[in-house]
């Protein structure tokens, strides 16, 4: 199945079924009054959270989705009929934005959560409702009212406790299929990842956490380079990052180097994201002489300046993995306590995930009007180099001096 995190629908609730003007007419009743029934509501639409969906692919193609119209009212106080919802199932953690003002609608992030993202159209009255006792035959009637109708923006970020960032082939999918049952893709060459991935630890019979891979970034990824920092904002809501960096790079560059790559390129996407609590991870600790490891952690503590958690760990070979999800699950679950005992601390993550996400949600927002530039053929401003000017739109000094002058 095609992994798809991003979609633009449209979407349109139904019209009101109009009112209906008719008169009672039997046989023996000479002059009947009005009997004209009121139209049926449009239908609305909504979203709903589905915990058995994992990407938004059902939206990919299918674009726009229109509710079903309310029937017009009949004769003998007949009410037309009103039209059916449509509920459209997205993944949890599925976020719907108003393309057209950039307001954020919802956040679905439980399964079964349910948003109306746009209101049928009220019905119409039939003249019935106009009769009186000084309008005895009303031929007055009111059509149904249109449905909403919006463009739609839906985003998705998968829900994990935990996310790991690192460069390609620093060893997260091997760390991930090293401590869960999730079998990610592992090869010898960069990006073998292309798209998130989760896997469920399970540390004692009854505790739990779920882990998400992301594809790797290489310098430049704020820029474009490689897969980019789309993917970061996946671990928007992670409450741990795991910082992995391979202690023993196959094409000798300097670990320390790749560390601080991976900090760079965080902080420009959301220094917010930077600030969320994170742990220095250094893996492939076989492939280095045990006389080395000290020398080698500590030249990638001191030049990114950490004081947090550091582990040395090797994934492929299980090594020092258990006390790492154990020290996890240990974490998760005294955040958990403290968020319940403490209204401040309470605060302060829910204000550090706003910021969170508003970084992300501008930050992306950029990257895709930038590529609406490139499409249309516009360059931005920041794009504009000293070779893009025109040498004919320089001033002539010696061509003749215009001046407007304003009455």
């Amino acid at each position: 199945m095609k992994f798809v995190d991003e979609v633009s629908i449209r979407v349109k609730a139904g019209d009101g079924g109009n009112g209906c003007m008719s008169f009672r007419r039997e046989k023996f009743i000479e002059n009947g009054g009005p009997n004209g029934g009121d139209g049926g509501d449009g239908g609305s639409i909504y979203m709903m959270a589905d915990e058995n969906l994992n990407t938004l692919v059902d939206y990919r193609y299918t674009r726009h989705f229109d509710a079903e119209r309310g029937s017009n009212g009949g004769s003998t106080d007949c009410t037309g009929k009103k039209g059916e919802d449509l509920i459209l199932r997205v993944p949890v953690g599925t976020t719907i934005i108003d393309s057209a003002t950039q307001e954020v609608i919802g956040d679905l992030t439980k399964a079964g959560q349910k948003l109306m993202v746009v209101q049928g159209g009220w019905h119409g009255l039939g003249n019935t409702r106009f009769k009186s006792s000084t309008n005895r035959a009303p031929r007055q009637t009111t059509p149904g009212k249109p449905g909403e109708q919006r463009d739609l923006k839906l985003e998705m970020k998968v829900l994990a406790d935990v996310g790991l960032l690192g460069l390609p082939n620093a060893g997260k999918s091997t760390f991930i299929r090293s401590v869960s049952a999730a079998k990610p893709k592992v090869a010898d060459y960069p990006f073998t990842t292309l798209v998130p991935n989760l896997g469920v630890v399970s540390v004692d019979r009854w505790k739990s956490f779920v882990i998400a891979d992301i594809p790797g970034l290489i310098e430049g990824a704020s820029d474009g380079a490689g897969l980019g920092i789309r993917f970061l904002k996946h671990l928007a809501r992670t409450r741990l990052l795991l910082h992995l960096v391979d202690m023993a790079p196959l094409d000798d560059t300097s670990a320390a180097d790749a560390a601080e790559v991976i900090v760079s390129e965080l902080t420009k996407f959301s220094p917010s994201l930077a600030e969320r609590d994170r742990w220095l991870v250094l893996n492939k600790c076989d492939q280095i002489l045990e006389e080395e490891h000290e020398e080698r952690v500590k030249e990638i503590v001191e030049r990114l300046e950490w004081e947090g958690p550091v582990y040395v760990i090797s994934a492929i070979a299980k090594e020092g993995t258990e006390r790492l999800t154990r020290d996890i699950m240990r974490y998760l679950e005294d955040r958990a306590d403290r968020l319940a005992a403490d209204p401040v601390f309470k605060a302060e993550l829910a204000e550090l995930d706003q910021r969170i996400e508003d970084e992300a949600r501008a930050q992306l927002q950029a990257l895709d009007d930038q590529r609406a530039l490139r499409r249309s053929g516009v360059k931005s401003v920041h794009d504009i180099g000293d070779d893009d000017w025109d040498e004919e739109d320089v001033d002539d000094e010696d061509g003749p001096e215009i001046i407007y002058v304003r009455d």
